[in-house]
């Protein structure tokens, strides 16, 4: 044998981990070996372990066949995978020792890398570097690390490798150390009431954390308590809940409380529970029944939108759903549909209510029928029994009830221009009240033209006065009243009526023609017609459309005119044959389409004038006056020679009074009416009195020597209204110097004004303004003065007019 060989060498010790005891013994070492090629042949170890003794085990050799029939070993480094339970408490402990056939030669130091030793989680494995044994140095949990793949090396003492790397893969043994966990603490299931059995429910999931290669997570579920015994079962696998038996009936059990629980090792290992409540679901198998039979209620007569009353329904159904809820409908007794029926969301109770009025007399007593149902269809297995109608009887409460109108609107006719008093008619009234003996009187409520009577025991409607179809109280043509109709109850009601008067157009005037002159060319080939119009004070259809034709007893006027319509209100004027020129009279004849039609002559002045080429008249003095206007030539010179009249008298007129303005004397006081001397003037001043403190100066009149202030004028300024010829002296003003006493102080002050021409006639001595000097009018008179009427010279008031003459001859001197 040539070359140097190697024995990789493997000891295996395993204990049982759980017991903590001895794994098993080592019963012997088998061999077999397997050719693999002509010269190759693989011989497989296996080990039985008997006791705690190290055990060399060698593992896979290869063997080969030399020439001369020798045989050679090829040697290599095999290492199988090695198992190790978690949870081992025993630490640290020897999972495995690891050699090589080169120790024999040199030493060998051995290590090991990878996740557990130099990787995270760091220090769980290790291995002594000389003997090659791996140890376990902390407690495993397979549910986070299941195996640990590492690398063990051989290496000489100068850190050269003496064998390749080979792998080492370390299996974490799983132990039942983890319960079944639910998924959730409460499931909740839903399956509809009277439901089959074998319907599924819901399905309960549990998980275990252990190896599900194993019976460690080998679940099965149970039902281990329930409300009803046998009401539902569980697949023992799959975790669903379906039920079993028939009569699930909501309105009986609402829900069902289970105890469900899951243990793993096929239901005999670790367990856990949890709890479900399944819920029945609500169809609806409960018709709605009436509480009563029969309903009473009352109501008053002549009421609408008013709630009567209310019926109630049992349903078991579930409230609040559809098969809960009802549908009130009124199936008999209504014909006429007064009363409509609702339903309360909140109590479920049918509302009903009166939509339109009722009267007692006609009918005192409603009897209604009402059927009630779900809004959700009931199942066709239910029975339908009487109690889902029920009777409802109103009785309706007799009111008094204001009369009521026979005819409302009434509609009359009259024509227009009716006479004072004449009858219309009789707009009467009704009570609805039978039963009670009322009286009905009747009242105008609105009368705009005030043309109409009522008399107020009949109803009876006259007329005051004459109706005009012009008035502007008509609105096309009709006229509208109010008429009241009130009983004689406690308190009395009463009700309006509405009377609407068409006035009907009468044909009383014929219609008027517009055009009264006009001018056509000679040649009926030349120029155009006259284009004749009229109008009626009446209104259509007593007016309009207008006949215009010629007066038929004149024949010859037919041979050379003609008038043709052009619509309702025109015509036109044209001559059939040549005439001469000159001025014509033509009797027109225009009537209207009334009943009766009027009609009434006009005399249409035409003048025929030579035209030229473009159809204009010329060469007539009739052409500069006619305009169509309706004038004639004669009427319109002697309006324009009255105008002309009357702006020479004018002229005349102002000429006289500017020269009589200009000669009359000029005195200070004219006798003009217009004289504003001779209006009054009230200004609402009075004064007077010593509790007067506006009008006086109280300071004055207690002090006399005080002194009056002076004038701030130099020269007081010539009254108006005194006579030029007197002048007067200049006067200061001021009372008496030195008087004895207030009584003095005020006949000095009297006797001053009244001699003081320039200042107006005042009767005290109250002075308010200086209105300056050089009137020559003395005082007309003074009432504290003490001269006598005698004294007094009213001879100048002869200068002042007559008004002032008749004072003269009054009071002067005689």
């Amino acid at each position: 044998m040539t070359g140097r060989s190697f024995h990789d060498v493997l000891y295996l010790m395993e204990k049982d981990w759980q017991q903590e005891g001895d794994y098993g013994k080592t019963s012997g070492m088998d061999q077999s070996n397997t050719n693999i090629g002509d010269n190759c042949s693989l011989t497989v170890f296996s080990v039985t372990p008997q006791d705690e003794d190290i055990q060399i085990l060698r593992p896979w050799q290869y063997r080969e066949k030399a020439a001369g029939g020798m045989q050679r070993f090829k040697r290599a480094w095999v290492i199988p995978t090695i198992s190790v339970s978690e949870n081992m408490k025993s630490i640290p402990s020897q999972v495995v020792q690891i050699k090589s056939d080169k120790q024999y030669q040199s030493s060998v130091i051995y290590s090991i890398k990878g996740p557990g030793v130099d990787e995270e989680p760091k220090g769980i494995f290790s291995i002594n570097k000389t003997t090659g044994i791996v140890y376990l140095n902390a407690m495993l949990d397979r549910e986070k690390i299941d195996r640990f793949n590492l690398r063990a090396f051989a290496l000489d003492s100068d850190g050269v490798p003496l064998e390749e790397p080979t792998d080492l893969e370390i299996v974490v043994l799983d132990q039942n150390d983890n319960r079944p966990v639910f998924s959730q603490a409460l499931f909740r299931g839903y399956v509809l009431e009277n439901a089959i059995p074998g319907t599924l429910v819901m399905r309960v999931i549990a998980t275990d954390a252990d190896d599900a290669n194993t019976d460690n997570a080998q679940l099965k579920y149970s039902i281990i308590q329930q409300d009803s015994p046998g009401m539902f079962s569980i697949n023992q696998d799959t975790g669903e809940i379906r039920t079993v038996q028939v009569g699930l009936d909501r309105e009986v059990v609402g829900s069902y409380n289970l105890t469900v629980q899951v243990a793993d090792m096929m239901g005999e290992g670790l367990s856990s529970t949890s709890s479900a409540v399944i819920s029945i679901g609500d169809l609806n198998d409960n018709a709605p029944l009436f509480t009563q039979e029969e309903y009473v209620m009352n109501v008053p007569e002549q009421s609408s939108g008013l709630d009567v009353g209310r019926v109630s329904v049992a349903d078991r159904d579930l409230r609040g759903s559809p098969n809960w809820m009802v549908k009130y409908s009124i199936i008999r007794g209504d014909p006429q549909g007064a009363f409509a029926i609702r339903t309360d969301p909140q109590t479920n109770e049918g509302i009903l209510s009166v939509v339109k009025p009722l009267d007692h007399e006609s009918n005192a007593v409603h009897n209604l029928t009402v059927f009630a149902e779900n809004e959700a269809p009931l199942l066709p297995s239910v029975l339908r029994t009487s109690r889902t109608q029920a009777q409802i009887k109103v009785f309706v409460k007799n009111i008094n009830e204001p009369p009521v109108f026979l005819e409302n609107p009434m509609m009359v006719r009259v024509k227009e221009r009716i006479n004072p008093g004449s009858v219309m008619g009789v707009f009467t009234a009704k009570d609805p009240d039978i039963s009670l003996a009322q009286e009905i009187r009747y009242s105008l409520v609105s009368d705009p033209a005030n043309w109409l009577l009522v008399d107020a025991q009949s109803g009876q409607i006259g007329t005051r006065y004459s109706m005009e179809r012009k008035s502007p109280f008509l609105e096309r043509g009709w006229y509208t009243a109010l008429i009241a109709a009130s009983d004689n109850a406690v308190p009395p009601l009463s009700s309006t009526g509405t009377l609407s008067v068409e006035v009907i157009e009468l044909n009383d005037h014929a219609p008027v023609l517009w055009q009264h002159s006009g001018e056509l060319c000679s040649s009926p080939h030349h120029g155009h017609g006259i284009l004749l119009s009229a109008t009626d004070e009446d209104m259509p259809p007593q007016s309009y459309p207008f006949h215009f034709q010629l007066d038929q007893a004149f024949i010859d006027l037919t041979r050379n005119w003609s008038i043709s319509d052009i619509n309702g209100t025109h015509a036109m004027l044209e001559l059939l044959s040549e005439v001469e020129e000159g001025d014509y009279t033509l009797p027109l004849l225009v009537s209207d389409s009334g009943d009766p039609p009027l009609a009434q002559l006009h005399m249409l002045n035409v003048s025929v004038c030579r035209c030229d080429a473009a159809g204009i008249c010329s060469g007539s003095a009739a052409a500069l006056f006619n305009s169509g206007a309706g004038i004639s030539l004669s009427a319109l010179i002697i309006i324009l020679s009255s105008v002309a009249l009357l702006l020479v008298l004018a002229l005349l007129l102002l000429l006289f009074r500017c020269t009589t303005s200009n000669t009359a004397p000029k005195g200070l006081l004219s006798d003009s009416e217009d004289d504003v001397r001779d209006n009054i003037f009230n200004y609402n001043e009075q004064g007077g009195g010593e509790e007067d403190q506006d009008a006086y100066d109280m300071n004055r009149l207690r002090n006399p020597a005080m002194a009056v202030p002076p004038s701030p004028r130099f020269k007081p300024p010539i009254r108006r209204d005194a006579p030029y010829s007197q002048t007067l002296p200049r006067y200061p003003r001021r009372p008496s110097d030195r008087p004895s006493d207030i009584a003095d102080f005020i006949h000095d002050g009297l006797q001053a004004a009244d001699s003081d021409p320039s200042v107006p006639p005042y009767d005290t001595a109250l002075i308010y303004d200086y209105e300056g000097e050089g009137s020559v009018a003395g005082t007309l008179s003074s009432i504290l003065s003490s001269e006598e009427d005698t004294d007094q010279d009213y001879d100048h008031l002869q200068e002042w007019g007559p008004r002032f003459r008749r004072l003269a001859d009054m009071y002067g001197n005689q």
